[in-house]
């Protein structure tokens, strides 16, 4: 399996005896590999330590946060809250390779070391950062666990939190607390950041609404269920068996019989649209996607990280539900943005 479930869960901040660490919540520490390169994103600046600089010493003025998102997307949204007093690194970010099989390297664990601020999603998604964070302690470290911010139980199926449009609002809120609780004297510019975040979010609202208000009811088909929220915040009826989405999620060889349902999907022309991770692809989901085209059902390809450079989480939001919009409108396919 790709993924583990993570620890038990604390909605409030508390310190964790075993690191001593503050975080939002307590987390079970899963394997870590460092034969592995990673890829690390800077996000317009470099990463940096919690101390100082020479500059900010001399001139007075308070050094920047250093912090980390697991995820691009987390890191785009830290960027936006934290503005000129943070300095942000992802550490996955590569659109074209499958986030699943990700193994952390020293470099993460140098970046993770010097965070004061993280965030990451939880489900076992990104389960190296719990090691990673056990295997630094810090005093002065928040930790933004995504799944436990939602309040969502290790059972949850899918774990592609960033696709509800519920999400990142509350991300948004906790990232500006605790970097008001790092940095009290900056807490009002935080304070406007967040709701400036909050209004930016408002284009994407209204494009979901208006799918909703058309094709509510409308089956589509997926591979896998990295789409999932926004198409069901859309009102969008996913007819893929879940065992097969699951399957191909965890790197498992579907049934024959979840393979035969699904083609029997886009054959019979059931659904008016195939929703696919386009960072993972083998040879089931391309044969999936050769029928889909063979039989004119229009198909969509859909991000687990971020693509960049060009987008910021709003905006990529809004392109993916402006492609599965066209899909269902004008049977016009998107593969990549």
């Amino acid at each position: 399996m790709r993924r583990s479930a993570s620890g038990s869960a604390a909605l409030h901040v508390s310190r964790a005896p075993a690191t001593g660490q503050l975080r939002r919540v307590g987390r079970s520490a899963a394997a870590v590999s460092a034969a592995c390169l990673a890829s690390v994103l800077a996000l317009g600046i470099p990463a940096a330590s919690s101390s100082p600089s020479a500059t900010a010493r001399s001139s007075g003025r308070s050094a920047r946060i250093a912090a980390v998102g697991a995820e691009n997307q987390y890191a785009n949204v830290i960027a936006q809250i934290g503005g000129r007093y943070v300095t942000v690194s992802a550490v996955e970010s590569n659109p074209n390779t499958d986030p699943h099989s990700f193994e952390a390297s020293p470099r993460v664990a140098e970046l993770v070391q010097s965070a004061r601020l993280v965030v990451q999603n939880g489900l076992g998604y990104d389960a190296y950062m719990n090691k990673i964070e056990q295997a630094s302690p810090s005093r002065v470290r928040l930790v933004v666990d995504v799944q436990h911010l939602l309040g969502l139980p290790d059972s949850t199926r899918n774990p592609h939190l960033w696709y509800s449009p519920t999400t990142m609002p509350k991300v948004a809120a906790a990232i500006g607390h605790d970097l008001s609780t790092l940095d009290p004297a900056n807490r009002s510019y935080f304070g406007a950041r967040v709701r400036s975040f909050d209004a930016s979010l408002e284009p994407w609202h209204r494009a979901i609404a208006r799918l909703e208000s058309k094709y509510r009811g409308t089956g589509v088909a997926t591979t896998e269920p990295v789409g999932n929220y926004l198409l069901d915040a859309a009102g969008l009826d996913v007819r893929t068996p879940w065992a097969l989405q699951a399957d191909i999620m965890n790197g498992v060889d579907p049934s024959p019989q979840a393979v035969t349902a699904e083609d029997t999907l886009l054959s019979r022309h059931e659904v008016k649209v195939l929703v696919y991770n386009q960072q993972v692809t083998d040879s089931v989901t391309a044969s999936f996607l050769a029928l889909a085209r063979k039989d004119g059902v229009a198909v969509v390809g859909v991000y687990e990280t971020m693509p960049s450079p060009g987008y910021d989480y709003q905006s990529w939001m809004l392109a993916e539900t402006a492609a599965i919009g066209k899909a269902l409108a004008h049977g016009t396919s998107t593969t990549r943005l």
